[in-house]
């Protein structure tokens, strides 16, 4: 039989006394556990709303970076519409100023033949008041029975100036006292060498064109179709790509004709051609004058068109 010795039964006492510790360690270690679990189940539903909130995130930003593109994409076209417009506005008012110019053209021919029609018919009832008066002072016929007047033959207003009136044979006239006046010239060469000028700028002939404005010039430097020559040198001279001349000839009509009907069409190719020659400012200037002294006028608007083009502002901005 076993015999129970001391140390069993210390064991036990000491085991006995430890069992309660041991309990209440095991529960805390089972509470410590369970919030952990707790909090890494929280955090992983919160790492999942966020990943979720990300994925939303992310969405709207592709989508407003689609609709940013999409605008863009929507003021580059625009962009492109506007500047095809402004094209086509400004090739119409040039074809409309050029019809103008035409009419303008048409104008100055119709009004130089009226007044060579009126300068001529002038000159035809002078002429025959001239004769009136002449055959009027003419000495009564001797060789005539009754002391009547001798006849008179009138001449047309082609007789030379020094010829005298045919008389009919026999009769004893005596030359009047004075012969009758110098027929004066019925023509205006001016207007002739003004429309043949023109016909051949039309005709696309420049150089014979050129050489005849410029006997238009020399021959009558203060007639109004001297301006209108002026004008058509530097069309001509523009349309050869030189174009400091053409800005030139513009010039001498602004400076030496300034009623003359092309003024505006002046101002507006002395613009472009300076602008041609890479003087932007000095053809800003042109457009600019241009649009405050004819405002209302075709000229204007295509001088509008091109600053727009150029995107420089129609007035001049002021200092602040």
């Amino acid at each position: 039989m076993n015999t129970i010795r001391p140390y069993h039964i210390a064991f036990a006492l000491v085991l006995a006394a430890a069992s309660p510790a041991f309990a209440g360690v095991n529960k805390d270690m089972v509470q410590l556990q369970t919030q952990i679990q707790q909090l890494q189940d929280a955090v992983a539903r919160l790492q999942q709303s966020n990943d979720e909130r990300m994925g939303v995130l992310k969405d709207l930003v592709q989508q407003s970076a689609d609709s940013v593109n999409r605008m863009s994409l929507t003021v580059d076209t625009l962009g492109k519409q506007l500047a095809a417009q402004q094209t086509a506005s400004g090739a119409k008012v040039d074809q409309v100023s050029g019809q103008v110019q035409a009419l303008n053209d048409s104008l100055d021919e119709i009004r130089a033949r009226m007044n060579r029609l009126e300068k001529t018919v002038n000159d035809i009832q002078g002429l025959q008041q001239n004769m009136n008066a002449s055959l009027q002072n003419l000495p009564p016929s001797a060789g005539l029975t009754g002391g009547a007047p001798a006849p008179a033959v009138l001449t047309s207003p082609t007789t030379p100036a020094n010829s005298t009136p045919s008389l009919p044979p026999g009769s004893n006239l005596h030359k009047p006292s004075a012969a009758l006046p110098a027929t004066p010239p019925t023509a205006a060469p001016v207007d002739e060498l003004y429309k043949s000028a023109y016909s051949d700028f039309m005709a696309a002939k420049y150089p014979v064109a050129s050489s005849e404005f410029s006997d238009v010039i020399r021959a009558y430097p203060d007639n109004a179709l001297a301006g209108n020559s002026f004008y058509y040198l530097g069309e001509i001279e523009y349309r050869a790509a030189k174009y400091a001349a053409a800005a030139k000839d513009y010039d001498k009509v602004l400076e030496q004709y300034p009623d003359n009907n092309k003024i505006p069409a002046a101002y507006l190719h002395k613009g472009e051609a300076l602008l041609q020659l890479k003087q932007n400012d000095a053809g800003v200037r042109e457009l600019r004058a241009l649009i405050q002294r004819f405002p209302n006028s075709p000229e204007a608007m295509s001088g509008r068109s091109k600053l727009n083009a150029l995107g420089v502002p129609i007035r001049p901005r002021t200092p602040q």
